[in-house]
């Protein structure tokens, strides 16, 4: 029997083509262009804030910062904070966007209208389409990349077909085996391997990290050997993948748009996750939504 997360996994393309159609009509939650942006998240909806800042800023629309929540500097001036936060209750978030309000628009990308995030934002983006009943996140953290994404010009049919190609062709061969994962990087991508890495971790148990693909060489590649993979998500800086061959280290570079190669790394993490007899819909130590009392 799937897992609801493999089910999520797999509705992936679909979820981003309906944000494409969401990008295209009004939405005021989304950043204008020329706004000076901070998104904020927590775990994985700080690294789709960290990849989002990185498509944002490089395309020229504006200023554009990712945080985690507990961490926003308040010494600095934006135009607009945008949150995500799938369950629309996470603690950081919630106290963050009470204590801007006044002071600066904020808006929430959601999964839940019906949870205090309502409330909290000035403006709200629902993606009820693509929440999960995982605790792991997949389809709802890509779907709201896709919008970002979207909104930004940036998103084609093109990584929706790459996307199912993603869904439909096997895996590397023997990544089972490795005992050590390394995500690389480089620009907007860099988010998308610290999410690839946490993945990982989180449905597998799996020894994993993540590195700006040029800082790979400058300390992490010791780590490198016949039993370990590093994993490029986008194009590699020239030399690199010579660089971790000559290792012996598996290489993974696809070729496949980075979102979609993301979605390989999710398959990838239920696969571990089954080979160790784990239940990815409910993984270790965690929950769906972090709420902390007396903070």
């Amino acid at each position: 029997m799937a897992t609801h997360v493999e089910a999520e996994i797999a509705s992936q393309p679909d979820c981003w083509r309906r944000a494409a159609e969401l990008a295209r009509a009004d939405c005021p939650a989304l950043p204008e262009d020329g706004e000076r942006v901070a998104v904020v998240g927590c775990g994985t909806s700080l690294f789709m804030g960290q990849a989002y800042a990185g498509l944002r800023e490089a395309a020229g629309h504006g200023v554009t910062d990712a945080f985690a929540a507990s961490e926003f500097p308040g010494v600095r001036s934006y135009d607009r904070v945008l949150a995500l936060t799938r369950s629309g209750t996470t603690t950081e978030v919630l106290t963050l966007l009470a204590g801007l309000r006044g002071q600066v628009r904020t808006s929430a990308i959601t999964a839940d209208p019906d949870t205090p995030v309502t409330g909290a934002a000035d403006d709200l983006a629902v993606l009820d389409f693509a929440d999960e009943r995982s605790v792991v996140q997949t389809r709802f953290a890509t779907t709201a990349l896709t919008l970002l994404r979207a909104r930004l010009g940036l998103h084609t049919e093109a990584v929706e077909a790459d996307g199912r190609r993603a869904l439909a062709e096997p895996l590397p061969e023997g990544l089972t085996a490795c005992t050590q994962f390394t995500f690389l990087g480089t620009g907007w991508t860099v988010g998308l391997a610290n999410e690839a890495g946490l993945k990982l971790r989180e449905a597998a148990l799996a020894w994993s990290e993540a590195y700006p693909a040029m800082e790979y060489r400058h300390g992490p590649i010791s780590i490198a050997a016949p039993s370990t993979a590093t994993w490029m998500l986008g194009t590699a800086p020239a030399g690199l993948a010579e660089q971790v061959r000559g290792t012996g280290a598996r290489w993974i570079e696809d070729g496949l748009d980075p979102l979609a190669a993301l979605v390989r790394v999710h398959r990838l993490a239920a696969v571990l996750a089954a080979a160790k007899g784990l239940d990815p819909d409910r993984p270790r130590h965690l929950t769906r939504s972090v709420v902390l009392t007396g903070s």
